[in-house]
């Protein structure tokens, strides 16, 4: 069973296609469509080098247009026409030199073949074509043809027969896959209908100036109505009154008795919300795919080409051996990658990665069933066999963004490389500004504003780190946790001491906060961080409390940038809820904590006290812990 339901509001439209229950395509549109709209445009470069055109056709960027897409003396004003047809009718695709085609500032009609995509313009051709509901009309071609989706001869000489009868000489036909089985007279109205539409348009590219749109492609709905709304859908589910009446409209053209298929949704949940497709959307549209198995795909699209590779995972599978199993997760795989094609409309360059295969039949039995998965698509889709190194190279046609594309942006912290810099990688980084700035800028201390993993990690396990950094710049520093956004983000800020430990040096031996767990370290003897009133870093010994979680501290030592303490009865539970575990043996402060550096910190009872305590300073070693912040 095949049903199509439609979501339509004032800012997208969202069509999602269904077989046996099973989301096959999603197709979304937010903007104005620009594939398949014909355009009157202005050649505006030539590029010898590559045998293209770009031309001017009033969108933010040039059109790409290559010399084998222009249709000699087809194109152009006043060039003349070269060459003839070849035995099968078509014009031949031209050899000729751009330089010969067309010339800078030429007015030309072209017609939009693939949208923009990432920097690049999109790409037209002088190739025009205008498809209607049984046939394609083409009217700079000579010849005609019929679908290979329609495999009976009986049936493709039939169809052939009629549009040779029907066809005036001048241009071509293409029989659709969804003429199959209709009369004479149902193709001779849509030839009619195009007939006319290519008239209207030839009048209007004559009257209007260059750059500017000719014919705009058909909306979202009206294509799905008019490529894959036929006599296989059983149900067009839709949630909008107004495409409800823009559907029947249409369909009183091309498909009466189609229109009781239609149905108008009125239900108190939303549409893909009732149907699952939100659901589905979510699990099936994600980098990693799950296979019903336990197996799952992994799948990442790059610029050049979309790798896509098939994992295990979990399957121990039903069969006896290890040898079933893989051939048992290909094929699974394959029919679920045939199926992502279609869902993300993925095109370009795509290479599976199966699981490999010692013999020969599996791998032939693998390659047959994803042939066979690939009937189904509409797009034309071109397939290697099994490599030597258990790939699949294939090609799929692209016009347009894919889904995924449509849904996502790139990530404005890694720029698409998924992956972001540790929070100890960022705290060197800091280091490294703090020594730059050391030696260009005047003033007694600096505040370091950062993520609170990132003022963890520049603080270190004992703060000995950072208290050595202190005495190389001759500096006080003063670190605190603050809400800056993303981790890899942090704020420097010079100025004098007194300044600082005014604003910033509130907290003092014995006084009660309540802080949050950041972190837990694996170290011995054990020590946890957290962080604390004013975004100060405290350790405190560890809580059985996972990051998040509140605890309630009474602070031990207190320096700078970092306070000691020790949990108090049951935490705060800012994260969760529970009793507090008992509590650990109070810590050993960390050795900067109790000494702070250049001057006594906050809560000491004077400097002799941090001068004796300077001299009595033995080696740390390593301590463990979790780390809370308020």
């Amino acid at each position: 069973m095949k049903e199509i339901i439609v979501n339509s509001d004032a800012r997208e439209t969202r069509v999602a296609v269904r077989e046996d229950g099973q989301l096959i395509e999603l197709h979304i549109e937010r903007d104005e469509r620009v594939v398949g709209s014909i355009y009157k445009g202005r050649v505006d470069n030539i590029v010898a080098g590559i045998d293209a055109a770009f031309v001017d056709i009033g969108l933010d960027r040039n059109a790409f247009l290559y010399a084998g897409d222009i249709i000699p003396g087809g194109g152009g004003d006043d060039l003349e026409e070269e060459g003839g047809f070849d035995r099968r009718g078509r014009r031949p695709r031209s050899h000729t030199p751009i330089r010969d085609l067309v010339r800078r500032g030429q007015e030309v009609l072209v017609q939009v073949t693939k949208g923009a995509r990432s920097t690049k313009g999109s790409r037209v051709s002088t190739r025009i074509s205008l498809p209607g509901r049984y046939l394609v009309f083409m009217p700079e071609e000579n010849s005609t043809g019929v679908s290979r989706k329609i495999d009976d001869p009986r049936e493709r000489d039939r169809l052939k027969k009629i549009i040779e009868s029907i066809r005036k000489p001048g241009y071509g036909l293409i029989v659709r896959t969804e003429a199959e089985g209709k009369t004479e007279r149902e193709l001779r109205q849509d030839l009619e209908f195009l007939e006319r539409s290519w008239a209207e348009i030839k009048a209007k590219a004559t009257a209007m100036p260059a750059p500017n749109l000719i014919h705009a492609d058909l909306t979202l709905l009206l294509r799905i109505l008019r490529d894959t709304f036929g006599s296989d859908v059983e149900k067009m589910y839709l949630d909008s009154a107004a495409e409800y009446r823009k559907a029947h409209e249409l369909l009183d053209f091309f498909g009466p008795t189609l229109k009781d298929r239609v149905v108008l949704y009125d239900g108190d949940k939303a549409i893909f919300e009732n149907f699952g497709i939100e659901t589905e959307i979510e699990r099936y549209i994600k980098r990693r795919v799950p296979l019903k198995s336990g197996g799952y795909l992994v799948i990442d699209q790059a610029e050049a080409l979309t790798a896509i590779d098939v994992n295990s995972g979990k399957f121990g599978g039903k069969t006896d051996g290890l040898n079933d199993t893989i051939v048992q997760t290909n094929l699974e795989a394959v029919n679920e990658i045939a199926r992502q094609l279609r869902l993300r409309d993925m095109g370009g360059i795509i290479v599976l990665d199966l699981i490999d295969m010692n013999n020969a039949s599996d791998r032939r039995k693998v390659e047959q069933a994803f042939e066979s998965a690939l009937k189904t698509d509409k797009n034309r889709c071109k397939v290697s066999h099994i490599s030597p190194l258990g790939l699949i190279e294939m090609t799929r046609k692209r016009t347009g963004e894919t889904v995924n594309e449509q849904m996502d942006e790139v990530c404005p912290y890694c720029a698409g490389t998924g992956q972001v810099s540790s929070p100890q990688s960022v705290a060197m980084v800091i280091e490294r500004d703090l020594r730059r700035r050391a030696r260009s800028e005047k003033g007694e201390a600096f505040l370091v504003s950062c993520h609170p993993l990132v003022a963890a990690a520049l603080v270190g396990e004992d703060g000995a780190e950072l208290e050595e950094l202190e005495h190389a710049l001759e500096r006080g520093i003063y670190i605190r946790a603050t809400d800056v956004g993303h981790h890899e983000k942090y704020e420097l800020t010079t100025g004098r001491l007194d300044d600082f430990d005014r604003r910033y040096g509130a907290l003092k031996r014995g006084q009660m906060v309540e802080a949050r767990v950041l972190t837990i370290s694996d170290s011995i003897p054990p020590v946890a961080a957290g962080l604390a009133e004013g975004g100060m870093i405290v350790f405190v010994p560890p809580t059985g409390r996972q990051p998040g979680h509140g605890v309630r501290v009474r602070l031990a030592a207190v320096s700078r940038s970092f306070a000691v303490g020790e949990v108090q009865g049951k935490g705060n539970n800012n994260g969760g809820g529970g009793s507090e575990p008992p509590v650990s043996p109070k810590p050993e402060p960390p050795r900067a904590a109790k000494e702070a550096p250049r001057e006594p910190a906050r809560g000491d009872a004077s400097s002799d006290e941090v001068r004796n305590r300077r001299r009595r300073r033995r080696g740390g070693g390593q301590r463990t812990g979790t780390t809370a912040s308020s």
